[in-house]
Formats: structure tokens, C-alpha cells, sequence
């Protein structure tokens, strides 16, 4: 994206507050997610071959990984109800999705995933750990990290039972309703052509928010049981490392100077390759 941006300086115009800022918001926090707190302790491991994680940088890789998770969930629910307010409120569309309120609902989300994993990382660190010190996972998870607990886990539990329904189910819940009446509305257009535009400006957002709460639900519905573990790596690696990796291209392909640039990209190397032969 960053070449496609080089090829075509128009790409670089400032962006339209509302979709296109939480797009670049979503875009960037899930990069953070994966490039800041999983893969350069994933990388340094098959270089290296060295798979151990002091105890500190397990907490401090469990605190970023998680802030970034429950803060895209945040973000993706702020998305949603843009999408919700652009299609089902569009007339007042432009007096209520202001600057002040996309910076409010920004700054909201970051700071609410930082509390959360503020108060469960917290919790983590004041546990006693024993047993075998080896963590079953490609990072360091709650599920993971749980099964190395010795002390009494009742409270870590209950508070992140409370985080989760807070941070994922509640979230997950507000993001379908708002898409269920952006859906409905979508269907009493009369025209195919008006439906089929109006859904491309959220259809991106809802294959984001299919795959990252699908994934994350059956990672966390999943026993982990020895017969299951691979399955639940497999499913962590998706909603971890592959959508934040596609979330950029996922996002910018609907863009009409996206697609231009993309175009001459392909046109210059079919060129480049015809020409050298």
C-alpha cells in the first residue's frame, strides 16, 4: 500500500472524516496488534531457534496484544455505527458524525483497551506460576498462561468474564444490530444498482468483522483439550496475524485511486517484463 501511495500522490489527499479515518484507524491498531506485540518475538524465534519469553516480556507482550484486541473491538463497533448512521440516518448524517465526535469515539476505544488489559494483566502478574513453564501457544494468550497457574484463579476469572462480556460479546452484539438495520434499510432500496452501491460502503467492514469475531468466538468457545489445541492455534493465527495483514488491502481495494494505482502498477510490470525480452 505504501508503493501504491509513492505511484500516485492523489492517493495521499487528506481523507474525509467518518468511514475513511476508523478505516485507517482499524487498519493501523490491527498492524500494531500483529507487527508490535506477536511477530518480532515470532521472527526472533525462527532466526534464533530460541523459544524461551522471560516472565516480563510474557506480561508486557499479553498486556499490547490484548489493549490492540480490545481496542479493534471497540473500533470496530465505532465503524459500524458510522455505517449505521450514514445509511439509516443519512440526513442527519453530517451534524451528528462530526470531527469532535470521531476523535471522542477514537480516543474512547484506545482507552478502554487499555484499561481492560490495564486491570487483567494486572491481576496476571500478582498470580503464582508453576508446573512446566512452557506455554502450548505461538504467543502469550490468557487460555495459555491460565493453564500455568497454581494459585487461586477465582477473581483473574471473574473479572475477566466481566472484561470479555464487555469487551467482545456486548461489542459483538451492538456492531450485528447495527448491521441488521443497515441491512434492512439496504433491502427497501428499490433499485439493484442503489443496494448494490450502498452495501460496497460497509461490505469490506462486514467480511472484517465476520472473520475477526468469528475466529475469536471459536477460539474462546473451544475447549482446549490435547485433540484441539492445533485447531485452536490454527484459528489464533488467523484472527492474529492473516486479518490484520489483510485488513489494509481489504479496506483500500474499494477505493476508486487504489484501484487506479494498483492498475498501473500491473500495466508498468506487464511493460517491464515485455520489454526485457
Amino acid at each position: 500500500m505504501v508503493g501504491l501511495s509513492m505511484e500516485r500522490g492523489a492517493i495521499l489527499q487528506p481523507l474525509k472524516m467518518s468511514m475513511e479515518h476508523s478505516q485507517e484507524l482499524v487498519r493501523t491498531e490491527s498492524l500494531w496488534k500483529s507487527a508490535i506485540t506477536i511477530l518480532p518475538r515470532l521472527l526472533a524465534s525462527f532466526l534464533t531457534r530460541d523459544r524461551t519469553i522471560s516472565d516480563q516480556g510474557c506480561m508486557t507482550q499479553f498486556f499490547f496484544f490484548a489493549c490492540c484486541a480490545g481496542t479493534e473491538c471497540y473500533l470496530l463497533a465505532t465503524m459500524s455505527y458510522d455505517r449505521y448512521l450514514a445509511i439509516c440516518h443519512s440526513l442527519l448524517y453530517a451534524s451528528l458524525m462530526n470531527l469532535k465526535l470521531c476523535l471522542q469515539l477514537a480516543a474512547g476505544s484506545w482507552l478502554a483497551g487499555l484499561l481492560m488489559s490495564t486491570i487483567v494483566t494486572g491481576l496476571f502478574s500478582k498470580s503464582q506460576f508453576c508446573g512446566p513453564n512452557a506455554i502450548d501457544h505461538f504467543f502469550c494468550d490468557f487460555a495459555p498462561l491460565l493453564e500455568l497457574v497454581c494459585s487461586d484463579t477465582t477473581v483473574l476469572r471473574l473479572v475477566t468474564f466481566i472484561v470479555c462480556f464487555l469487551d467482545v460479546v456486548f461489542l459483538f452484539v451492538f456492531t450485528w444490530v447495527s448491521y441488521i438495520c443497515v441491512i434492512a434499510v439496504i433491502l427497501r432500496i428499490p433499485t439493484t444498482m442503489g443496494r448494490q452501491k450502498t452495501f460496497s460502503t460497509c461490505s469490506s467492514h462486514l467480511i472484517v468483522v465476520t472473520v475477526f469475531y468469528g475466529t475469536l468466538i471459536v477460539v474462546d468457545m473451544i475447549p482446549r483439550t490435547a485433540s484441539r489445541r492445533q485447531l485452536n492455534t490454527v484459528l489464533s493465527f488467523f484472527y492474529t496475524i492473516l486479518t490484520p495483514m489483510a485488513n489494509p488491502l481489504l479496506y483500500s481495494l474499494r477505493n476508486r485511486q487504489v484501484k487506479g494505482a494498483l492498475g498501473n502498477a500491473l500495466r508498468k510490470t506487464v511493460a517491464c517484463i515485455e520489454s526485457s525480452y
